[in-house]
Protein backbone atom coordinates (compact mmCIF):
# COMPACT_ATOMS: atom_id res chain seq x y z
CA UNK A 1 0.00 0.00 0.00
CA UNK A 2 1.63 3.27 -1.17
CA UNK A 3 1.72 6.16 1.79
CA UNK A 4 0.12 9.54 0.54
CA UNK A 5 2.54 12.07 0.23
CA UNK A 6 0.25 14.37 2.20
CA UNK A 7 0.18 12.42 5.49
CA UNK A 8 3.72 12.29 4.94
CA UNK A 9 4.38 15.68 4.88
CA UNK A 10 1.99 17.03 7.27
CA UNK A 11 3.90 14.81 9.67
CA UNK A 12 7.28 15.45 9.07
CA UNK A 13 5.23 19.10 9.88
CA UNK A 14 4.20 17.83 13.13
CA UNK A 15 7.63 16.62 14.11
CA UNK A 16 9.13 19.37 13.46
CA UNK A 17 6.59 21.39 15.76
CA UNK A 18 7.40 19.43 18.65
CA UNK A 19 11.33 19.19 18.07
CA UNK A 20 10.91 23.27 17.57
CA UNK A 21 9.01 23.67 20.53
CA UNK A 22 9.35 25.19 24.21
CA UNK A 23 6.12 24.02 25.20
CA UNK A 24 5.98 21.40 28.46
CA UNK A 25 4.23 18.13 27.98
CA UNK A 26 3.04 15.78 30.41
CA UNK A 27 5.32 12.54 30.49
CA UNK A 28 2.20 10.46 29.04
CA UNK A 29 1.70 12.29 26.18
CA UNK A 30 5.55 12.40 25.60
CA UNK A 31 5.65 8.93 25.72
CA UNK A 32 2.81 8.23 23.31
CA UNK A 33 4.31 10.80 20.77
CA UNK A 34 7.63 8.71 21.39
CA UNK A 35 5.93 5.06 20.85
CA UNK A 36 3.38 6.74 17.65
CA UNK A 37 6.97 8.49 16.52
CA UNK A 38 8.92 4.79 16.26
CA UNK A 39 6.13 3.53 14.76
CA UNK A 40 5.78 5.81 11.88
CA UNK A 41 9.25 5.79 11.01
CA UNK A 42 9.92 2.26 11.45
CA UNK A 43 12.34 2.07 14.03
CA UNK A 44 10.95 -0.37 16.77
CA UNK A 45 14.60 -1.07 18.38
CA UNK A 46 13.75 -0.96 22.21
CA UNK A 47 14.92 2.12 23.54
CA UNK A 48 18.33 2.58 24.86
CA UNK A 49 20.56 4.67 27.41
CA UNK A 50 21.51 5.30 30.77
CA UNK A 51 18.28 5.37 32.35
CA UNK A 52 16.72 2.08 33.25
CA UNK A 53 13.26 3.58 34.40
CA UNK A 54 12.74 5.76 31.32
CA UNK A 55 13.54 2.90 29.13
CA UNK A 56 11.12 0.59 30.43
CA UNK A 57 8.45 3.41 30.02
CA UNK A 58 9.48 3.97 26.76
CA UNK A 59 9.23 0.19 26.02
CA UNK A 60 5.60 0.03 27.34
CA UNK A 61 4.87 2.64 25.32
CA UNK A 62 6.12 1.02 21.83
CA UNK A 63 4.58 -2.16 22.99
CA UNK A 64 1.23 -0.80 23.44
CA UNK A 65 1.13 0.64 20.19
CA UNK A 66 3.11 -2.08 18.27
CA UNK A 67 0.17 -3.37 16.59
CA UNK A 68 -0.81 0.11 14.44
CA UNK A 69 -0.49 0.62 10.78
CA UNK A 70 2.43 3.11 10.22
CA UNK A 71 -0.50 5.53 8.28
CA UNK A 72 -2.44 5.74 11.89
CA UNK A 73 0.42 5.83 13.73
CA UNK A 74 1.77 8.88 11.30
CA UNK A 75 -2.77 10.15 12.06
CA UNK A 76 -2.64 10.01 15.86
CA UNK A 77 0.87 11.63 16.13
CA UNK A 78 -0.57 14.79 13.92
CA UNK A 79 -3.59 14.73 15.90
CA UNK A 80 -1.86 14.97 19.45
CA UNK A 81 0.05 17.98 17.57
CA UNK A 82 -2.77 19.76 16.69
CA UNK A 83 -4.56 18.94 19.67
CA UNK A 84 -1.55 20.47 21.99
CA UNK A 85 -1.46 23.27 19.90
CA UNK A 86 2.43 23.23 19.25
Amino acid sequence: MKMSSTLEADFNKAVARVNSSKKSLPPDTMLKLYALYKIATKNQENPSGDKPLINAFKANALFQAKHMSIETAMLKYITIVEKEAF
